[in-house]
């Protein structure tokens, strides 16, 4: 057990402290010591072996960097686009007609940015900045503002089909994201309806909308002069659902073959993962208009720069993740698991992963320190691993919202204090966006039950 426990100590020390001289409170310098110290306990002292350690630490959640790339990528040619101004016109002639369901359409729109983009920081600050000022038009505070916006954004980065949560979880038991990826849809669809009638019922207190804020045009003219926008979203939703209701993935079969024809699959294979190769699909598509064509070179690099501190953070995450197999951690927790109550280890293992959340402010870290251990331990103890994996990503993003360190509540509390020019309270914004933590919570607690 101590080989388990050291390493562990040692990363919240570092991360946790920003006092430690140079490396303090780096997440990226704490996963590349913590990994370290790791394979020194388990008896590897040769160089080369690290090496092999972090390549197989990187393969494990190879797709999940590709789909950060991709993603990213993707999501900067549909703002080059306009694609979510047009979403939020179309959905404001839907429900913007009243204050109530002005803050509905908001959010919806919020979470389909989360679920093109997948992280929340950025559907919060590339959408987010948008509505600010409507929002205080319609009397909200400060805080129910960036609540606002923070709900929406985190409900989209765990909504599929670019879910770096479930996604993660799904590599870390070794299951195929599919099954996980279509819970999801159900999942967040109900966190989001709760999601919606909490801020109508609880955020709004004007009985009429300010005039600039009522629609102008109707639905069927937006999208007569906004369609054009839509093809890429319309195609990732077609390839989606294809692949989800009728399993038909002509995609990923494609690639196979070309693969084992050009006899490259070891390494095409890895990359041949649906979901990356329908974002990839989609971005080639959005580079063929003439807005992104003509800034590619920008809307590249950009994309590239959204996602520069999560990639290095999955790099160095994965030198933490093949040290914990090859020097023996992850079997030193089998064998803990099979002597542990289950009760008492889905206690302790739910309370350690919304913990680290909490502290670190980021589910991928609480997912790479913790679920590394506890999924698979769940999995080895006889339950679905695609119900274990619906739980840690659900229970890592519970822990991410909650004070004291919510990260995205952070960036959007400064953000909305800034255009508003007033102060934002970040801990009492975490607090109203507490409600959305506790369904991701229930949900995790719900899911870790099913067999």
């Amino acid at each position: 057990m101590i080989i388990v426990i050291i390493p562990l100590a040692v990363l919240l020390i570092f991360i946790l402290n920003p006092r430690i001289p140079v490396v303090g409170g780096h997440i990226q310098a704490g996963f590349i010591i913590t990994g370290l110290i790791a394979l020194l306990m388990g008896g590897v002292y040769h160089p080369g072996e690290w090496i092999l350690a972090w390549l197989d630490g990187v393969s494990r959640i190879a797709w999940v960097i590709g789909l950060t790339i991709f993603g990213s990528i993707y999501a900067e040619t549909q703002v080059e686009m306009g694609t979510m101004d047009t979403v939020i016109q179309a959905l404001r002639s839907v429900f913007g007609y009243s204050p109530k369901g002005f803050i509905v359409a908001v959010v919806i729109a919020i979470t389909i940015a989360g679920s093109l983009l997948g992280d929340a920081i950025a559907a919060s600050t590339v959408i987010g900045v948008l509505v600010i000022r409507s929002l205080a038009d319609m009397e909200l505070s400060g805080e129910q503002i960036s609540a606002t916006i923070v709900m929406g954004a985190c409900l989209g980065s765990i909504m599929p089909p670019i879910s770096h949560a479930a996604i993660l979880a799904s590599s870390l038991v070794k299951v195929a994201a599919d099954p996980v990826l279509n819970i999801c849809y159900l999942t967040v669809g109900i966190c989001l309806f709760i999601c919606c009638l909490y801020v109508a019922n609880a955020f709004v207190k004007v009985r009429a909308l300010p005039e600039d804020l009522i629609p102008r045009e109707p639905i069927g003219r937006i999208l007569a002069k906004g369609w054009t926008n839509l093809i890429p979203m319309t195609v990732l939703i077609v390839l989606v659902v294809a692949r989800a209701a009728f399993r038909f993935d002509p995609v990923t079969g494609w690639v196979t073959r070309l693969a084992d024809f050009l006899r490259i699959s070891s390494v095409m294979r890895e990359e041949a993962n649906p979901i990356v190769l329908n974002i990839l699909i989609v971005m080639l598509v959005s580079f063929l208009y003439p807005k992104v064509r003509g800034k590619l070179g920008a809307v590249v690099v950009r994309g590239l720069q959204n996602v520069r501190v999560s990639l290095t953070i999955q790099i160095s995450a994965g030198l933490m993740l093949g040290a914990f197999y090859r020097a023996g951690q992850i079997d030193a927790v089998y064998r803990i698991a099979r002597s542990l109550n289950q009760t008492i280890l889905k206690l302790g293992g739910s309370a350690a992963l919304c913990l680290i959340g909490m502290l670190t402010g980021s589910q991928t870290t609480a997912q790479n320190s913790i679920f590394s251990f506890f999924g698979p331990a769940m999995v080895e103890l006889g339950h679905d691993p695609v119900h274990v994996a619906v739980a840690g990503a659900h229970l890592a993003l519970s822990g991410q919202g909650l004070p004291p360190y919510d990260l995205t509540t952070f960036v959007v509390a400064g953000l909305v204090g800034g255009i508003l020019g007033q102060k934002v309270s970040p801990l009492k914004s975490m607090l109203y966006s507490s409600v959305v933590c506790a369904c991701f919570l229930i949900v995790g607690a719900i899911f870790l039950n099913i067999y």
